[in-house]
């Protein structure tokens, strides 16, 4: 009798792990659709990346491109603006924090921290205030340079940046981000 009842333990226990496995798998075939439609879609993945050509900006002139829905500022700098921005004393900024994906997250704000390039020529900063979202004015505010270009200002509640696109008056809490970037030649590559 004992051999009975071992062989209809293994039955039933087979009926469970064969139960537990078949609804292992509708669990994972009805889960997939849904996790599966958080996936970008291809017109997202499309924009991931964008290259501008970069050759026609004049210095002390910008361009403002979208990428992933939002403005970003690519300003090529005279070296009146850049010799302005790099003379800021860093005590005196509300943020001092870089905010540049492309360098070390502890990195200060420091003008040579936020430039895309080594001598400070090109600027590159999501168009977006870090205060509500809105998109700030260029050549604009308290703290436009000496040849009366290069700082931006959001008129929707005041917040002033300078010629590196930081923060020096208003209610914005950080600096303007610069976003992943690098050039290849002429091109410059968001993303």
């Amino acid at each position: 009798m004992s051999h009975v009842d071992d062989h209809e333990g293994t039955r039933r226990d087979f009926l469970y792990y064969a139960t537990a496995g078949a609804g292992a798998v509708t669990a994972g075939a009805a889960a997939w659709p849904l996790i599966n439609q958080m996936n970008p879609s291809a017109d997202v993945k499309a924009l991931a990346s964008i290259r501008v050509d970069t050759a026609g900006i004049e210095p002390g002139t910008q361009v403002t491109v979208k990428w992933l829905g939002k403005p970003v500022f690519i300003r090529r700098r005279t070296a009146a603006e850049i010799e302005e921005a790099r003379a800021v004393d860093l005590a005196s900024l509300p943020d001092n924090d870089a905010r540049n994906d492309n360098i070390s997250a502890e990195a200060d704000a420091a003008d040579e921290n936020r430039a895309m390039d080594e001598n400070g020529e090109w600027l590159v900063m999501m168009g977006v205030c870090t205060h509500l979202g809105c998109v700030p004015l260029n050549d604009a505010g308290d703290y436009v340079g000496p040849e009366a270009i290069g700082g931006w200002f959001c008129p929707c509640h005041g917040s002033h940046y300078d010629t590196s696109g930081r923060i020096r008056k208003g209610p914005a809490p950080e600096n303007l981000p610069v976003p992943v970037a690098r050039f290849e030649g002429s091109e410059l590559v968001l993303g």
